[in-house]
């Protein structure tokens, strides 16, 4: 028998790698057939476990050990390809219960390695079957590690996941990547608002319009389970039609894309606080508090994405751990220095602004995400901060009516 070599990488061998299939108890495909190309040139080779189809979009980052199901529900991801850096995902399936909206908006995941066996007994079934329904390809196999260490240097950034890449070179996959699509491109907002308006709650606590840009679900459960009745309308509802709600606190949520594109919810934001109605606003909310107050907001080279962030609060001093899914900033240069605004909150790995607040106006704005899902609960007490503001002004404390 003529010597043959083993040695990995040789021609004479071809590597499989057995995976489950949806009808068979196993199938085979090569071990890279997928690839995720960056529009700098950098190429990561893999295995593709999700919906054969091609797509392209923002290759970003996140932190979060658990909850791959909420980051994937999670509407402020739209447009993105998304990478977790915690090594295994899948571990405990996925149910119903852990969707954070109507859908998953991520344009695509990168793993390092696939649970495609999962253990929980709340699990309806793996990742890669959800994935795969839902249309979203993915990527498993990638040094992740390498990958974030990469888009930490050259920041978030085009990129295409393509399936079937097996026989494409680098340059002809980074040459698509160049073209791919930003969220701050379009109007992903718009995208992914439900149109309706929904009611949620039928406690004797206080009326809450929370304007949609892209709410998760455990924003309204977080109100709901503290007494409070919610009305859900979404983005682009003009102020007439929220003044007519007789709401006791308007809420703005989180949401995609760029802020400096969403002109449309400055004069509702506006209105709010020139009526001294008590305003909470999360993430986006947060953003487009600062620009309706006159303030900028920027891009960030690459974007607060996880469950680990430290926030300290300038006032008291208390520092919380937060999580955080947001590409843009406020620009503290920019906030108005009248001595009524101040950034009540800084986020201590950079310095950046996460939190507003005014001397004599009901407002509570902060950049990161008190309803966690996932990540952790240190920040609940702002839902019963912002119900507290509520109570103070119904009972009669002074409010002061400004003028933005």
């Amino acid at each position: 028998m003529p010597d043959v070599d083993l040695r990995p990488g040789s021609s004479n061998v071809t590597v499989l790698v057995a995976e489950p299939g949806p009808s068979t108890p196993h199938r085979f495909r090569p071990a890279a057939d997928a690839a995720l190309a960056l529009a700098d040139g950098r190429v990561f080779r893999g295995r593709s476990f999700g919906a054969p189809v091609a797509t392209e979009g923002e290759i970003v980052f996140t932190t979060t050990m658990t909850g791959y199901q909420e980051v994937c529900t999670d509407p402020s991801f739209r447009g993105q390809i998304v990478c977790m850096t915690y090594p295994l995902i899948g571990n405990y399936g996925v149910n119903a219960e852990d969707d954070e909206s109507r859908r998953p908006w991520i344009a695509g995941l990168v793993v390092r390695e696939l649970c495609d066996e999962p253990s929980n007994y709340r699990s309806t079934g793996p990742l890669r079957d959800y994935l795969c329904r839902h249309g979203i390809p993915a990527l498993a196999g990638v040094d992740t590690r390498a990958l974030t260490r990469h888009i930490r240097s050259v920041g978030d950034t085009r990129a295409v996941l393509v399936p079937e890449a097996a026989g494409l070179a680098d340059a002809d996959l980074v040459e698509r990547a160049r073209y791919a699509a930003l969220p701050a491109e379009h109007d992903v907002v718009g995208e992914v608002r439900d149109d309706r308006r929904e009611r949620f709650g039928d406690g004797a606590g206080p009326h809450l319009v929370v304007v949609d840009c892209g709410v998760k679900r455990n924003i309204i459960r977080s109100l709901v389970a503290r007494g409070a009745r919610v009305t859900v309308v979404p983005y682009g509802t003009r102020y007439a039609e929220i003044e007519a709600l007789a709401p006791d606190g308007v809420i703005v949520s989180p949401g995609p894309g760029d802020p400096a594109n969403l002109d449309d919810g400055l004069d509702v934001v506006r209105s709010v606080l020139n009526r001294g109605t008590p305003y909470f606003g999360i993430c986006l909310g947060h953003q487009l508090l600062a620009r309706a107050i006159g303030a900028e907001t920027g891009k960030l080279k690459f974007g607060h994405r996880g469950g680990n962030h430290p926030v300290r609060d300038a006032r008291t001093g208390r520092i919380t751990i937060t999580a955080q899914n947001h590409g843009f900033e406020v620009d503290a240069r920019t906030v108005p220095h009248d001595g009524d605004w101040q950034v009540a909150l800084v986020n201590l790995n950079d310095g950046s602004v996460e939190g507003l607040a005014h001397r004599r106006l009901p407002v509570l704005s902060v950049q990161f995400h008190p309803e966690a899902a996932p990540g952790p609960w240190d920040n609940g007490y702002l839902f019963d901060q912002f119900l507290a503001m509520i109570q103070a002004r119904k009972s009669g404390a002074e409010v002061s009516r400004g003028s933005v």
